[in-house]
């Protein structure tokens, strides 16, 4: 099973279309939190990646916790540029839950408050730099862990 990129409450759609295309070129599985930002037939989404939707499905779910208990209760990632911990010193595993939160914000105290602090990781930049855009982040967050998966 690949792994599960999850983005609480998108507002950008081309960085959700830019998602879906990195999914369908990675097997990942995509799940959306509402409230999303765009509708997902908006034209930015569609141009972006929504003519990947047939290879990487994309599942929206009311809350967090929904799209967690959907999946099983996976073992869930919060990336965030205030963790400590760099993405690339987890092993993943297949089934691993990669939490991103919306772009202007990233996710909220109470969201990080809710993830165990050793599985609340960072991408580590230059301190002057505020944040990765999100379809970069998760990029580099997919495919460490499809790296240490034996790239399947």
């Amino acid at each position: 099973m690949p792994v599960h990129v999850v983005l609480f409450e998108p507002e950008i759609p081309p960085n959700t279309g830019n998602v879906i295309r990195l999914c369908a070129n990675t097997g990942a599985r995509l799940h959306l939190i509402r409230p999303l930002g765009f509708r997902l037939d908006a034209k930015a989404v569609r141009r972006a990646g929504l003519d990947y939707r047939d290879l990487a499905p994309v599942q929206v779910h009311a809350s967090l916790e929904a799209c967690l208990v959907s999946l099983g209760s996976p073992r869930w990632f919060a990336f965030s540029t205030h963790a400590t911990r760099r993405y690339d010193t987890v092993a993943y595993a297949p089934g691993d839950a990669l939490v991103f939160g919306p772009e202007t914000r990233g996710l909220p105290p109470e969201v990080l408050a809710g993830c165990p602090e050793a599985c609340r990781v960072t991408i580590p930049m230059r301190p002057q730099a505020r944040s990765l855009n999100l379809s970069n982040a998760v990029a580099v967050a997919v495919y460490e862990a499809w790296r240490q998966l034996g790239w399947p």
